[in-house]
């Protein structure tokens, strides 16, 4: 509840002052402690019934709208939101309630609640009035401690100048130069499954009901934050040699699921001030500041360390200038940051935080998504697999490199990539809130009401994606003219990495990195569930990201290595 608590503490002080000076009967013993005290509470109870009763019921000009059934009288759909998956009303509802674009619910004290389910409505939010629509306070306060006030969090003409500053980082020139990096650490991966995979015997005559288990999101984190820590700030986190680094350790605590603590810490949120509820002696809120200082820390150390190297290369260069030789600058994010000469020391840490936490906990997510799919269609791992040893270069053969050229060619890999982050988006929804008074689709929509974008429900939805929308299908991204849509019949039926001004700067950087995790593990081994009833009984784990709860437990079996060069199928079939 937006309730405006300085206003009210400083009425209430200035109320019990006059009340018990001027009509002391009229108090509570005449004490200023005891008036203060009952008229803060007043003044509380008064914007409760205004917000939870009178505002929706009698007097918001949203309340003509489409509205899912069901509900109750004080706290809305709150009760079906908080039990059911992040995300999984948002489906039911864009499927059963007729709607022209909007959607209406109330939340925990009938707060009100827009969600988008047209082109026309999430072309307006996401881009033509992109920044009339900024993330809840309650939310930046919050992920800010971990994620940094950086890229992500920023608003306005300062988001604009951080996206300016580091787009160069992302550009694709540059991810192409990543695929090696990208391909590298795949093959470390790989290194570490074979190492916990590994039985006496030939690998091919290894049984795959005997075959070790693993649990998958793990390791995919660990690979994931070597990945970022590499490409992205030019640092080795020895994450999967290591689980124990401090920074894995930090992570993985953090990115936990919500314990009973944290979520009581959340609900005080809608009412109380964020300084009140961070201030309060929890575990959780020492956890957090420990991690928030040691992440910080670690952050202030690469940004030191990097300095310290381009200062050298540019000292180098100056003493090269008359033989016209010239040294490799890196260009990894924290490099291209620094060149900017757009941010402070601070600034940069906020935007490693960002890009640390953001970078490698949102594609090991996927991860877990992608090896949950492949246990539930194993077919799709023989297809994949015969087309990664095809067309891309041995996993066991550290001296061949991975181009970007290669990785195209694995368009069946492309696609199944694509359909996990379609039907398994990992951030299933996302909130913003109305700067000011505005229109969405010239529906009046008055400053402070909060719009959902549910990339979960608009990536299945049926109305841009035609019949069979829920389905996970690969192939239709197969077909002919569908390599970059998938069949949708919008630019904006695809929201795992958003649209518009706001869209993931880092979305290329992680389609690659995400690609090169799955062809290295799918062309090394064979895996299936431990337990073959798991998919029913499967529960999805909120938080910052989703991801199957307890993680993805698979029985793996090492494959013979494919050979380090492969024909390509086009010209097998020629005879060259």
């Amino acid at each position: 509840m937006d309730f405006p608590w300085s206003t009210a503490v400083l009425g209430s002080i200035a109320g019990s002052f006059v009340l018990v000076r001027l009509t002391p009967q009229y108090t509570p013993g005449a004490s200023y402690i005891g008036t203060f005290w009952v008229l803060l509470l007043l003044q509380v109870l008064a914007a409760v019934i205004w917000q939870a009763v009178l505002w929706p019921r009698l007097f918001s000009p949203l309340r003509h709208l489409p509205t899912p059934d069901g509900g109750s009288f004080f706290h809305g759909h709150f009760k079906t939101i908080s039990k059911e998956p992040t995300g999984h009303p948002h489906r039911r509802w864009f499927e059963e309630v007729p709607n022209k674009g909007l959607i209406y619910y109330k939340s925990l004290l009938n707060q009100e609640r827009l969600t988008l389910t047209s082109h026309e409505a999430l072309r307006e939010v996401l881009m033509t009035k992109c920044y009339d629509f900024e993330k809840p306070s309650l939310t930046r306060n919050g992920l800010g401690r971990i994620l940094g006030v950086g890229l992500l969090l920023a608003e306005g003409d300062e988001h604009k100048r951080q996206r300016h500053a580091l787009i160069g980082a992302f550009d694709y020139r540059h991810i192409i130069d990543l695929h090696p990096t990208f391909w590298d650490i795949s093959r470390k991966l790989v290194d570490a499954l074979m190492t916990v995979t590994a039985k006496k015997g030939k690998e091919s005559e290894q049984s795959l009901s005997d075959a070790p288990v693993v649990e998958i999101s793990g390791w995919a984190s660990r690979a994931t934050l070597d990945i970022i820590g590499d490409a992205g700030m030019g640092q080795d986190f020895n994450a999967i040699e290591d689980p124990n680094t401090p920074l894995n350790v930090t992570y993985r605590k953090v990115f936990q699921i919500p314990s009973a603590q944290q979520q009581i810490l959340g609900l005080m949120s809608f009412f109380l001030p964020q300084w009140f509820v961070r201030s309060l002696p929890l575990t959780h809120n020492a956890d957090i500041a420990k991690a928030s200082a040691g992440i910080k820390k670690v952050c202030h150390e690469l940004i030191h360390r990097k300095q310290e190297k381009l200062d050298l290369v540019k000292r180098e260069e100056e003493g090269q200038e008359k033989t016209g030789s010239k040294n490799f600058r890196d260009k990894d994010i924290l490099t291209v940051a620094l060149g900017s000469g757009e941010f402070s020391e601070d600034d940069l840490v906020n935007q490693m935080m960002t890009f640390l936490a953001a970078g490698h906990e949102t594609t090991a997510s996927s991860m877990s998504w992608a090896f949950y799919l492949l246990c539930q269609h194993r077919e799709m791992q023989t297809r994949l697999r015969e087309e990664v040893r095809t067309h891309l270069p041995s996993i066991d053969d550290a001296s061949t490199k991975l181009t970007a050229s290669a990785l195209d060619q694995c368009h069946f890999l492309k696609a199944f990539c694509n359909e996990v982050l379609r039907v398994y988006p990992v951030v299933p929804v996302t909130l913003r809130e109305a700067a000011h008074d505005t229109t969405i689709l010239d529906q009046f929509v008055p400053k402070g009401t909060k719009v959902v974008i549910s990339p979960w429900a608009i990536n299945t939805a049926t109305s841009m994606w035609g019949p069979g929308a829920d389905k996970f299908d690969p192939d239709r991204w197969m077909a002919a003219g569908q390599s970059k849509t998938g069949g949708a019949n919008s630019a904006y039926a695809y929201m795992t990495f958003l649209q518009g001004h706001r869209a993931c700067i880092g979305m290329k950087f992680a389609m690659a990195e995400f690609a090169c995790l799955v062809a290295a593990v799918v062309g090394r081994f064979e895996f299936e569930f431990e337990d073959p009833e798991y998919p029913s009984k499967m529960i999805i784990k909120g938080g910052v990201t989703s991801r199957p709860k307890d993680g993805v437990h698979m029985r793996m079996r090492p494959l013979e290595g494919w050979s380090t060069f492969r024909l390509s199928r086009d010209r097998i079939g020629a005879g060259i």
